[in-house]
């Protein structure tokens, strides 16, 4: 028999069995698909050596009238403003107490400030910060005061203590000279309460559906973790903390340390902004800010099924009027509005059942809804997006498209990533796009997990998937700047698909990227066969290593389900390793590598482990022939 070549349709196939899925392939990790073949995917690089602190679940990039740009950074303890790779805490402050009702009391040898001050209101966990405070007298010094410090214990409702340091950080301990006070101008400005970092389930008598009479929790059984939305208003930007406020961030004092976000309520000539707001954003082109899941007008009850606009151009005029186009309406589908995006022609709102179309009608009625699709799910705020004018979302249990129709997104790889799903850590879910490659990417937690651990990519292009293991609780594509942008559990954000390497860090890190088949065989598996030679079909265009290669393995099987053979070749090799030799005038590489395998079935494996390796895979031959019909 002359040698075959042997080639796979693009994207991957779990959704039957390795031997069933002969034609495809069958395990990914870190590789995409383009033109119908397999590559390794671009690496990634942190945009500074500067961190924030917390989990960041949301990313948003815009460009203010002065021409920064700007990339919001909302994690579950703070918001930060992100310029040229330093983060600004712009976290906005419930509560800035009156100069003298804070004051300071230390203990000698010890690093622990109590502070007084008359219904704070604080939280363990949430921030403050002092200004104008003067030298207790001894080692706690007016530097050491006026910084921002975490909240370490609350001792009452007039109480509680932080643990002192200098600049730097270094543990500051009191001495006898520290007599206390702090001065009579001392200011302390307190953060919003940090949100939780993960859903953690309640337990205990009351949980659940069985406590949902009066002596229980009721049917929510987590507690859930924080969320920002954000839109840019003009030069300004929007934000709000799911089950929180609304607050708005002034661009005209520029992303510098001081510029915090303020609540909408309390800008000058407000009226009716809502107190409490699960989601908002600015619809793009009539300039309505919008509140998905908000309090009605003249209540501080949240609905949560509620949507309400402020009047055209004017965010803070919010209460309706004949001479305003504020409003709102009601949806009667599902218990709570989950998430919405402005598309090319309406604004996409999805609840927890259904998703609706919102069309600007002109006054009187402004706004009006109409219900485009039924019985499904979105698994998270963070879950949808919308890529060449189609909506893509990830469900609780399959994925969908809306291009005018809801459709149920066919998924080659939907019980693998379904089965393997946890559902108690859906909100953790993002999605974003990677335009370049036709991708829309997903994020999300194996049952196994409570952090993002896993990914998979939708390729609408080629209506291929892939699937593989990686970190990002953020994503933003290349609108603005010059690469998608990504958070990440070092508490930094990285650029995506520049070089081929893991630069998350200081230090650098090979990316290792795996590409396994489904089982084939010859004819339709009656006779064994016999490989002896491989010839590889490899670019390693892009790479920065001297030598980069890739790992070729071929497993043979008795038979389908027997597993692969142990050993795995006869005498010989079961693998090679494929090296460019050279670069000009054209690509060389290794021609051809001897083995030794025998079976009725073979899968076959690439593989590349090291620092600066970039490849992409052709169609492969094999010297393969009949070796009997023997079991």
């Amino acid at each position: 028999m002359p040698i075959q070549k042997i080639q796979f349709k693009p994207g991957v196939d779990r959704e039957t069995t390795r031997y069933n899925a002969e034609g495809t392939w069958y395990e990914t990790d870190k590789v995409r698909f383009r033109r119908g073949m397999p590559q390794k995917i671009g690496g990634w690089e942190r945009i500074s050596s500067n961190t924030f602190l917390g989990v960041c679940r949301s990313i948003f990039n815009w460009v203010t009238l002065s021409g920064q740009n700007l990339v919001s950074v909302g994690t579950n303890i703070k918001y930060y403003i992100e310029r040229g790779g330093a983060y600004y805490d712009s976290t906005p402050y419930r509560l800035v107490s009156g100069a003298g009702d804070a004051t300071f009391a230390a203990v000698n040898g010890d690093a622990t400030i109590t502070v007084t001050e008359i219904a704070h209101g604080a939280v363990v966990g949430s921030y403050v910060t002092f200004s104008d405070a003067v030298s207790l007298g001894g080692n706690i010094t007016a530097d050491v005061l006026n910084q921002n410090y975490i909240i370490d214990s609350v001792v009452d409702a007039d109480n509680f203590t932080i643990e002192a340091v200098d600049t730097s950080g270094t543990t500051v301990l009191a001495n006898a000279s520290d007599t206390g006070n702090g001065g009579a101008s001392t200011v302390a400005s307190y953060e919003i309460a940090p949100g939780a970092e993960y859903a953690v389930p309640f337990s205990g008598w009351g949980a659940g559906t069985w406590g949902s009479s009066t002596w229980g929790l009721g049917a929510t059984t987590t507690a859930n973790i924080r969320l920002w939305s954000q839109a840019n208003f003009g030069e300004d930007l929007i934000l709000a903390d799911r089950g929180g406020d609304i607050y708005i961030w002034d661009a005209s004092a520029g992303a510098v340390a001081g510029n915090r976000a303020t609540f909408l309520t309390s800008a000058i000539g407000q009226s009716g902004v809502p107190t409490i707001v699960n989601y908002t954003t600015v619809s793009d082109i009539f300039r309505f800010v919008f509140c998905f899941g908000c309090n009605p007008v003249g209540s501080s009850v949240l609905d949560p099924m509620l949507i309400r606009w402020s009047d055209q151009e004017d965010a803070i005029n919010w209460t309706p009027q004949a001479t305003n186009q504020a409003g709102s309406l009601r949806l009667s589908n599902g218990s709570e509005i989950v998430t919405a995006l402005q598309s090319r022609q309406e604004m996409l709102v999805w609840t927890d059942a259904a998703l609706y179309g919102m069309q600007y009608l002109g006054a009187p009625e402004v706004w009006g809804a109409n219900l485009l699709g039924s019985n499904l799910t979105i698994a998270s705020q963070n879950a949808a997006i919308i890529a060449s004018d189609i909506a893509y979302w990830m469900g609780k249990d399959k994925f969908y498209s809306y291009d005018g129709v809801v459709k149920t997104l066919p998924c080659s790889i939907r019980s693998y990533i379904f089965d393997d799903f946890n559902q108690q850590q859906t909100d953790q879910v993002i999605c974003g796009t990677n335009e370049r490659f036709n991708e829309v990417w997903w994020f999300y937690c194996s049952s196994g997990s409570t952090t993002v651990d896993r990914y998979v990519i939708y390729n609408y292009g080629e209506d291929a998937w892939a699937y593989g293991n990686m970190a990002r609780t953020a994503w933003i594509d290349a609108d603005l700047r010059e690469l998608p942008l990504a958070a990440t559990y070092s508490n930094n954000i990285v650029k995506h698909e520049i070089g081929y390497d893991d630069k998350e860090t200081s230090s650098v890190y090979p990316i290792t990227a795996t590409l396994v088949s489904a089982e084939f065989d010859l004819d339709d598996g009656d006779r064994a066969m016999f490989i002896s030679r491989v010839l590889p079909d490899v670019t390693f265009a892009g790479s920065t290593a001297s030598t980069p290669a890739v790992t070729m393995t071929i497993s043979p099987m008795v038979n389908s389900g027997s597993g692969y053979n142990i050993p795995l070749s006869e005498g010989g090799n079961s693998s090679a390793t494929v090296t460019r030799t050279a670069t000009v005038p054209i690509e060389e590489f290794t021609g051809q590598a001897y083995v030794r395998l025998r079976g009725r079935q073979m899968a076959f494996k690439v593989e590349s482990t090291a620092e600066g390796v970039a490849w992409k895979l052709g169609a492969t031959r094999f010297d393969m022939r009949p070796d009997g019909r023997r079991g």
